[in-house]
């Protein structure tokens, strides 16, 4: 039996990391009896931080679900985390809820993350409710926080609460909408009705006309009233605000303190009055897969069934786990559904709710609702699921690119399929996380959001694959060509007791365009070389500037002409002539002002706008070249061209310089020559690398 899709609130926490998101959403559970004990984030028996990585860092790495019933009303709670290097889970979370609870720590204010995902809460059209917590704290100040919230944060905020007490004094809070008080009980998360304190009395009148007035102003009709009459009812107050909430025209703004559970119960009454359930959105707007013409699925269990995954988890008792939010009709267990994205039909076994760590099963889960389905085999993160009859695919989340790279080299000798496996594993729970072969560089490398994702990745495939590497800095894919044109002989003879070997040949080398790659041109006439043998030299050149002549890196963007050569009638083979290629091809790149060529890269910066100046100084000394900057009032984008080189290290570098706040995407542009000196200390490391491997061998 579903439940009635208008009494479903699906409620998203995101905010910096530390502040409390966890720490909210347990005090919930535990006050409304889902838990018979309230979790501690520091204990490692919070409900929905459970992950082994988690437990040991006391941070949110994944996103997490948890429900609870209050009021005749069914709530998903879906915790997101909010470091910066897992930001992409506040994405993927926020795309599967109707409203967003920002939670702000009532000592540090507004911090760079809560920014970020009050934006992704606005880009998706969620009303937002701002929480301030950690009330209790020592140089906590409600005020000063507010400020920093109308200060950094888009919209027009307005308080509902006036705190009673102040720092580790705190003990409950008045509601200025129904002019009623609140304090801690004797017993654990146990709240007490009071009257308003006699010395709050003025501020909390202050902040009740500031309330009505707040509310006046998102109506015409109601501002003429109010103007006229000095004041609103209470029932009109409480009515307006609602639809002023649900619109985004007003956020409220509540306090309280998560591990006292002051403030929870004004929290969830606001999110019931005010935030949509999953009927009150418009249709989910998709893609038939077949026609490409677009579809609407509305919120409706008599829809046909759609639902978009947003994440999949690997437990290691139950195997792949995989969330997702049912949008239209309903799904039932020991059923079937289609994924459109892979073209293939999923048996569903048993569908679930979460909490945490824990699933119920049910018989089937409805339109509104977010569950978990076990054991999909082909099904990943973003996918959607759907009735095979009638197939939509439903806009994908998008996912930031990653942002830092590190090459990977086995521990133990032999693991290099048990890593590859493991990182296809984690690769599949995770769309931040990338990971591939170089050819050129023939390293292994791991992309991701930053330094602290890519340490959470491996110690997970320590943890569950038994799969150890090393991590090193990426080598840079340089190249090798050449700046002027050289004419050489490539003689291969050898003579032993039978049969010899010669090969002859005389090729021409000359510099192309950047992007050419390598041209062979054929130009022998009158049979000094025999035909069959000239795709030999062919190969022997291609297969030395393969391997690179200054440096081990390919030369490039060069044309290599066959104009002339001999052969012995018996001695001439095919081999032969492929070494006799092989040396002309060493021999002319020498001869020809060899150089090597760098990576550079497109970058562009994301920064608070009073650095913009100090981000464009940086740039220039790695030797970037400023392409543009679109200037804003409180971030500034910056353009540039840089060398790969010299942006390995600029994720940490632009997060101190930035306290947090920067960030920075790049995309490959184009090569062109390293200077000189740079040159002299590439080729020098390279000759090393060489000696070491050489040394290893013996």
């Amino acid at each position: 039996m579903t439940i009635d899709i208008a009494r479903i609130r699906n409620v998203g926490f995101v905010g910096h990391g530390g502040v409390g998101k966890t720490s909210l959403v347990e005090a919930i559970l535990f006050r409304n009896g889902m838990t018979s004990r309230l979790g501690r984030v520091d204990d490692g028996t919070a409900t929905t931080d459970f992950d082994p990585e988690e437990v040991k860092r006391k941070i949110s790495i994944n996103i997490g679900v948890a429900h609870c019933d209050y009021r005749d009303h069914r709530f998903n709670f879906v915790d997101m985390p909010g470091f910066g290097d897992f930001i992409a889970e506040a994405r993927a979370g926020l795309r599967v809820v109707e409203g967003a609870v920002l939670v702000v720590d009532a000592v540090a204010g507004v911090e760079v993350q809560t920014e970020k995902v009050s934006k992704f809460a606005q880009e998706y059209g969620l009303p937002r409710l701002v929480f301030v917590n950690r009330m209790d704290r020592e140089r906590a100040d409600f005020i000063r926080t507010l400020e920093s919230i109308q200060r950094r944060l888009k919209g027009r905020f307005i308080p509902l609460h006036v705190p009673i007490g102040q720092e580790t004094g705190f003990r409950g809070l008045v509601d200025v909408l129904r002019m009623k008080g609140y304090v801690l009980g004797d017993a654990p998360g146990k709240i007490e009705e009071t009257d308003i304190p006699a010395e709050l009395a003025e501020t909390v009148q202050s902040a009740r006309e500031k309330l009505v007035e707040a509310v006046a102003e998102t109506d015409d009709d109601l501002l003429a009233r109010y103007l006229e009459e000095g004041t609103l009812d209470e029932a009109v107050v409480i009515k307006a605000l609602r639809a002023a909430i649900a619109d985004g025209k007003l956020v409220p703004v509540i306090l309280g303190s998560a591990t006292k559970a002051i403030g929870v119960r004004s929290l969830l009454d606001i999110v019931i009055d005010s935030f949509p359930s999953p009927a009150d959105r418009p249709p989910v707007e998709g893609t038939d897969p077949r026609t490409k013409e677009p579809v609407t699925r509305a919120a409706s269990p008599k829809e046909p069934f759609s639902a978009l995954v947003f994440k999949t988890l690997t437990d290691p008792h139950v195997g792949k786990l995989t969330l997702f939010r049912v949008f239209s009709g309903v799904v039932t267990g020991n059923s079937q559904v289609y994924n459109p994205a892979r073209e293939t039909r999923e048996r569903v076994g048993q569908v679930a709710l979460l909490q945490g760590r824990e699933h119920k099963a049910v018989e089937a889960l409805g339109a509104g609702e977010i569950g978990v389905v076990l054991k999909l085999r082909e099904t990943l993160t973003g996918d959607t699921l759907c009735a095979e009859n009638a197939p939509v695919s439903l806009p994908r989340i998008q996912f930031g690119e990653p942002a830092i790279s590190f090459a990977l080299q086995p521990k133990a000798k032999g693991d290099e399929d048990k890593i590859s496996n493991a990182l296809a594993r984690l690769a599949e729970e995770d769309p931040t996380l990338r990971y591939h072969y170089d050819p050129e560089t023939k390293q292994l490398l791991i992309s991701g959001v930053g330094q602290l994702h890519i340490e959470v990745t491996l110690e997970r495939m320590k943890r569950k694959f038994n799969a150890e590497v090393v991590l090193l800095p990426p080598r840079i894919p340089y190249k090798e060509t050449v700046k002027g044109r050289a004419q050489v002989q490539g003689r291969h003879k050898k003579q032993t007791g039978g049969r010899g070997q010669f090969g002859d040949c005389w090729v021409e080398i000359e510099p192309l365009a950047r992007g050419s790659g390598l041209e062979f041109v054929d130009k022998i006439f009158g049979g000094s070389i025999p035909r069959n043998f000239i795709p030999s030299v062919e190969k022997g050149v291609r297969a030395r500037l393969e391997r690179g002549v200054m440096a081990g890196y390919q030369v490039v963007d060069v044309r290599v002409t066959l104009y002339d050569g001999s052969y012995h009638s018996v001695d001439s083979s095919d081999i032969a002539f492929q070494l006799a290629g092989q040396i002309a091809a060493e021999k002319a790149v020498l001869e020809a002002r060899p150089c090597l060529l760098e990576p550079v890269m497109d970058v562009e910066v994301t920064a608070p706008s009073a650095i913009a100046g100090d981000v464009i100084g940086d740039l220039n000394s790695r030797r970037g070249k400023i392409a543009g900057m679109e200037p804003g009032d409180e971030s500034s984008v910056v353009r540039a061209q840089v060398p790969m080189a010299e942006m390995l290290n600029y994720e940490p570098h632009l997060r101190s310089m930035s306290g947090g706040r920067g960030s920075y995407s790049m995309e490959f542009s184009h090569y062109e020559e390293l200077p000189g000196m740079l040159t002299e200390k590439v080729v020098a490391e390279a000759k090393k690398e060489k000696e070491a491997r050489a040394a290893e061998k013996h």
